[in-house]
């Protein structure tokens, strides 16, 4: 039997999700599934977004944009949302135990050169590494 997900929900399913989705998997062990999805799935996952987390030895160039609905029959325990649009839209999952909201600009909104869209997609990343991994701490901590 597969272990409960713990999923992860932005607008878009395009950047900020599949970042936090890739830091959250690599900080956790199998005892917890990762996954990502949007309420209006943009259909890619940014370059930009899949060139940082390279950057830190993560590689989600496999992640592919999904909609939300794909886990309505999932064992979808909690539920994490990084943006406020899909805060306010996000359904009720069957078996949901935990939700959580954490806000994060949008990197792909990001204009400029781009080495300053980098500089904001650093950012980002660096800010939800922060956040995803002291909460993978605690999940690995409460599951000993």
């Amino acid at each position: 039997m597969l272990p409960p997900a713990i999923l992860i929900l932005c607008t878009g399913n395009s950047c900020r999700s599949h970042l936090a989705e890739g830091i959250l998997r690599a900080a956790l062990n199998d005892q917890f599934r990762v996954a990502s999805a949007g309420s209006k799935p943009a259909g890619y996952v940014h370059p930009l977004g899949i060139q940082v987390m390279q950057e830190i030895g993560i590689d989600i160039s496999g992640h592919h944009s999904k909609h939300l609905d794909e886990f309505l029959t999932d064992n979808v325990e909690t539920v994490i949302t990084v943006c406020g649009n899909a805060d306010q839209v996000c359904p009720i999952f069957p078996g949901q135990i935990n939700r959580h909201h954490w806000g994060f600009d949008d990197p792909a909104h990001a204009t400029g050169t781009e080495e300053e869209q980098l500089a904001v997609f650093r950012r980002v990343r660096d800010e939800i590494a922060r956040v995803f991994q002291a909460y993978a701490a605690g999940l690995l901590d409460a599951a000993r």
